[in-house]
Parts: C-alpha cells; sequence; structure tokens
C-alpha cells in the first residue's frame, strides 16, 4: 500500500496534539506512541524523540550559548601584540606570535596558561575578538607619476607574471609626500621590494631628480642582503633616464618596466607604497631637509628591521577560476627573513649575520622607537598644504590615527594586507 504523504503543518498540528500525552505516559506507553508517530509522519525514532522532550510546540527555544575559551587576559595580550604589529591580518598574526612570545612574555608578563591558549587560538576567532576594535577606512588618494619618453625603446616591457625562483629581481617606485598641493619641491619614498623574498628596502628623496634617485637606489642596493639582478619601474622619467639606464648597464643589473597606466604591471610595489609608507606618512605635504632626514633615518634604521625580521607576509601561489569567481590560494605566512634564510643564493655568513641580528633585536622596543620618530616627523609636516578638510567639515586625522585607523582584508597580490578604500580623484599617490 502506498504511503500517504503528510503535510508540514499536520506533521506540527500531530505534534501538538500528543505531546502531553507523550511526556506524562509511561515506558511502555512512549513506545507505542513512538511507533504510530514514526509510522504516521515519517520520521526516524531519534529525532522523533528529540523533538516530543524538546521543547514545547510554539515555546521560544532557549538560547545556546557556550562559555568563554578565552579569557580576557589572553585578548588583551593579542591585543597587545596586534597593536605593536602594526595591525596585521588575522593570518599573518597568527604566524607572527610564535617569533614575537619571547618578547612579549617578559613584557605583558605571560602565564603558562595564557601562553598555551594565545598560540592556540584560531586566525578566525581572532577576527571575531578584535573586530571592536577596528576602524573605519581611510581614502586612499592618487598620483602624480609623470610620463618619461627617454630611452623607452632601450628598457623592455615587462607584463608577464613574475614568476622568479631566486632573491635580486625587484619593483621600484616613488611616492610623493606632497599633501593636497603638487607644486614646488617635496619629499618623495623611493620603495625598492623583492618579488621572492618580499624583502623592502625604502629611503626618502628630496625632489626627483635623476642623480638623487639613482643615488637612493644605490644606497638601498648596498643594504640588501643578496645581488641586486633586476629592477622593474613605472614610465616616469625619474626612472626612465640616462642616469639610471647607465647606472643599471654598468651594475648589470636587468632594467625593464611596466606599461604606461597599467599599475597591475606594478602590482607588488604599489601594495608596498600603501602597507610600508602611507599607513605611516598618511598624505601630509613633507618638503624640509629636516623631514627628508627624520624620514630617512627611520625607512633605514627602526623600520626596515620590523617590516623585515618581524613582519609576516603571505605570496600568491596560483589563480583557480570558479565559474565567474577566480579564486586566490596564497602560502603560508612568513616574514621576509625567513623567505631569505631558505635561499641557497644567499651566503651562509649573511644568513648567520641576520640570525644573529634578529636574536638581539626586540620588536616591541622597535614598535615604541617607530612609534616615537613618527611622532616628531609628524611635526615637521607643512601645515599649509594639507589634505582638503571632509563634506562634514572636520579637518582630516594625522598620519599617526591613519596608521591606528585599520581594517584589514587579503589584497589581489598576496605579499601583504591591506585596506581597500574607495577611489578618489586627489593628489598624492
Amino acid at each position: 500500500m502506498e504511503k500517504a504523504i503528510v503535510s508540514a503543518r499536520a506533521k506540527g498540528e500531530y505534534v501538538q496534539a500528543i505531546y502531553q500525552r507523550y511526556r506524562h505516559a509511561g515506558r511502555p506507553e512512549k513506545r507505542r506512541i513512538l511507533d504510530e508517530f514514526c509510522q504516521v509522519v515519517g520520521y526516524h525514532r531519534k529525532h522523533a524523540i528529540r523533538l516530543l522532550n524538546g521543547p514545547a510546540p510554539g515555546a521560544a527555544r532557549p538560547p545556546r550559548r557556550r562559555a568563554a575559551t578565552y579569557s580576557p587576559a589572553v585578548i588583551a595580550a593579542l591585543r597587545a601584540v596586534w597593536e605593536a604589529a602594526g595591525y596585521p591580518w588575522s593570518l599573518r598574526l597568527k604566524a607572527l606570535l610564535p617569533l614575537w612570545l619571547p618578547w612579549a612574555r617578559r613584557r605583558l608578563r605571560l602565564r603558562p596558561a595564557v601562553e598555551r591558549q594565545l598560540l592556540a587560538i584560531s586566525p578566525r576567532q581572532m577576527d571575531r575578538r578584535l573586530a571592536p576594535h577596528r576602524r573605519h577606512l581611510m581614502k586612499r588618494l592618487y598620483g602624480r607619476t609623470k610620463p618619461g619618453t627617454l630611452l623607452k625603446h632601450h628598457i623592455p616591457l615587462k607584463t608577464d607574471r613574475w614568476d622568479v625562483a631566486a632573491p635580486g629581481f625587484t619593483e621600484i617606485d616613488l611616492v610623493a609626500h606632497c599633501g593636497s598641493l603638487g607644486d614646488g619641491e617635496f619629499l618623495h619614498s623611493l620603495n625598492l621590494t623583492d618579488i621572492h623574498t618580499t624583502w623592502v628596502e625604502t629611503a626618502a628623496v628630496l625632489g626627483k631628480s635623476q642623480a638623487a634617485v639613482q643615488a637612493a637606489l644605490a644606497e638601498l642596493r648596498q643594504a640588501l642582503p643578496f645581488r641586486l639582478r633586476g629592477i622593474d619601474s613605472d614610465n616616469g622619467s625619474e626612472f626612465i633616464n640616462q642616469h639610471l639606464w647607465e647606472y643599471c648597464q654598468a651594475q648589470e643589473i636587468q632594467f625593464t618596466r611596466g606599461r604606461p597606466y597599467k599599475k597591475d604591471d606594478n602590482a607588488h610595489i604599489e601594495q608596498k607604497n600603501w602597507t610600508h609608507v602611507r599607513k605611516l606618512l598618511g598624505y601630509v605635504r613633507y618638503d624640509s631637509p629636516a623631514a627628508r632626514a627624520a624620514i630617512h633615518a627611520l625607512y633605514r634604521h627602526e623600520l626596515r628591521l620590523f617590516q623585515n625580521f618581524f613582519l609576516p607576509s603571505v605570496k600568491l601561489v596560483r589563480k583557480e577560476r570558479v565559474g565567474s569567481r577566480v579564486r586566490r590560494r596564497y602560502d603560508a605566512p612568513r616574514t621576509p627573513l625567513e623567505r631569505v634564510l631558505a635561499c641557497p643564493e644567499v651566503s651562509p655568513a649573511v644568513a648567520t649575520q641576520l640570525r644573529q641580528q634578529r636574536a638581539r633585536l626586540d620588536p616591541f622596543a622597535l614598535a615604541r622607537a617607530i612609534d616615537t620618530k613618527l611622532e616628531r616627523i609628524y611635526r615637521l609636516a607643512n601645515p599649509r598644504h594639507r589634505p582638503p578638510t571632509s563634506a562634514t567639515g572636520t579637518p582630516p586625522p594625522t598620519a599617526r590615527r591613519i596608521h591606528k585607523r585599520l581594517s584589514i582584508k587579503p589584497s589581489a597580490q598576496g605579499t601583504s594586507w591591506r585596506p581597500t578604500p574607495p577611489v578618489t580623484s586627489e593628489v598624492a599617490r
């Protein structure tokens, strides 16, 4: 005989009709009620038992609450490390915790139980617990690159994806610190990032003359823990010129460039311009020799050590197209130093020196020194050429507040993590 189909409404009425009778029945009677109930509505016996032993039909279910796994001390320690590290994304924060733990143990006076929970907390749980402390995104302002035409036919285009297995192939770019006014001479940050290891070196340049850019590049080249094999730039006249071309030829450095108006050709350095420059210095104007000396001292001492030795980053491994979406796969977070030490091209003497240098450094002390220097740098900004006020009439936040007001998500390039602010038409990149 074909089994009758019972509607959901009829099942609910049936449960309501037998609920009280089942709850007050004895064991043999309950067995008979269950047999009849399962035969009529087609439920599994275990599901029927849960239904009849649960809350009365129509009654509100009590909320299911789970006791907190991580104590306030664990979250406080996690937040202290997160703030000292510059608010990294949770996957990077998870990777840097074991590296920072020896110094956090002394500075934060962590108990063994707190240490165990701190190392056990998952990246997703970090996002949940740190969510109340995140801030709104800041606007991103764009740029002042002017094209250079000299020698462009000598410098080949680099349009394919970087796929290098050795350190030394880099991207370079200038970041302008002109505030809301592009006139006159102002500071630029010359940024250089290695594709394979994500190692970053930065220098401050007053103006962007060809000789000054070449001298700054030579200084960064000497600071790299590996040989500089190649540079890839945009089409600005500060790079496409005879000075830099002859320098690269003399030093046997491969020189390539991206396509005009195609920022994705230089995606790695464009990302580092945000994470290593804009997040710290903001969009105010610096145009004095004193500001140049202070910013350059920060770049060449505490900041490079802090970012290269103690801040993990991820790299894009591959892309997979799933229907209309592109799914990106990243490798495990590692610091630039760890990637450098894994390269066979790095000499054992240099690797030993880098390990010993990291062992002597305290990331919390570096973070405090960076904040102190940034406070002095902010006082050297030109107050007459700041970005315009917002639509509400309130002045824009200082660069320090820009550094504090971040909500991090992974970027398309995968070498670091950055906010994705709305596009504006203001000056300065």
